[in-house]
């Protein structure tokens, strides 16, 4: 998914982003501000992925709940 896309549709997927990974606060959510990278990071940090990891996961789970 595009940067652009993905910042555009932030608000409709951050609940479904946060079912998927229970460890992202809130708060965590406020800091990413639909920035894919940021939120690749976040996954980096708090679930030990390596950044193609959190990206094909990210991609993965978009994409199988209709958002990509």
């Amino acid at each position: 998914m595009n940067k652009d896309v993905f910042q555009g549709k932030w608000k409709e997927m951050r609940g479904q982003i946060k079912e998927w990974w229970g460890k992202l606060t809130d708060d965590d959510l406020d800091r990413v501000e639909g920035k894919i990278d940021q939120l690749v990071g976040l996954l980096q940090q708090k679930y030990g992925y390596s950044r193609e990891y959190a990206q094909e996961e990210i991609n993965r789970r978009l994409e199988a709940a209709k958002f990509a």
